[in-house]
C-alpha cells in the first residue's frame, strides 16, 4: 500500500473510531443520567405526519411536562412535548410501538424534548451499545494500526 494512502486511510480510520467511541460514551452517559435523575412518566406513540417518519426506528412519542421551574405566583401549566427518544436504533421499528400505545419514558426536566425509554421498555439496549462501540474500537485500532505501520 502507498505511504500516502495508508497515512490517510489511517488517520480517517482511527478519527472515525475515536469520534463514534466519545459519541457512544456520551450517549450511555446522558441516557443513564436522564434514566435516574429523569421525571418518569408516561407517553403515547404518535402516528406519523409523513411517509418518510416511518423509516425512523425510533417511534414518535407525545407526552405532558411540567415546566422545570414555578415562577412565583404562577401555577404549573404542563406543555405538550412531541419528540423521538435517544437511544433507540434497531434497523425496523418493533411492533409494540403502533400509534396509540402507551410507553413508559423519563425526560430531563431542563430540556423535555430529551426523553429516554424506561429501564423496562427496552430489552436490548446494552447490545447495541455494546455494538457500536466495538465498530469504534475496531475502526480506531485499524487505523492505528496502519499508522504506525507507516511510521515504523
Amino acid at each position: 500500500m502507498d505511504t500516502t494512502t495508508a497515512t490517510v486511510g489511517g488517520a480517517v480510520l482511527a478519527l472515525f473510531g475515536g469520534v463514534l467511541l466519545l459519541w457512544c460514551a456520551a450517549e450511555v452517559r446522558l441516557r443513564h443520567r436522564v434514566r435516574r435523575r429523569g421525571v418518569p412518566a408516561v407517553a403515547t406513540v404518535v402516528a406519523e405526519d409523513d411517509a418518510h417518519g416511518q423509516l425512523d426506528s425510533a417511534p414518535l412519542l407525545s407526552f405532558s411536562a411540567l415546566p422545570a421551574v414555578d415562577g412565583p405566583g404562577t401555577g404549573r401549566i404542563a406543555e405538550l412535548v412531541v419528540t423521538r427518544p435517544r437511544g433507540h436504533t434497531p434497523l425496523r421499528r418493533p411492533d409494540r410501538f403502533t400509534p396509540g400505545t402507551s410507553v413508559h419514558i423519563c425526560y430531563d426536566p431542563r430540556r423535555p424534548s430529551r426523553a429516554v425509554f424506561a429501564a423496562g421498555e427496552v430489552g436490548r439496549g446494552a447490545v447495541a451499545d455494546l455494538l457500536w462501540s466495538v465498530l469504534g474500537m475496531g475502526c480506531l485500532a485499524a487505523g492505528a494500526g496502519l499508522l504506525a505501520a507507516v511510521g515504523g
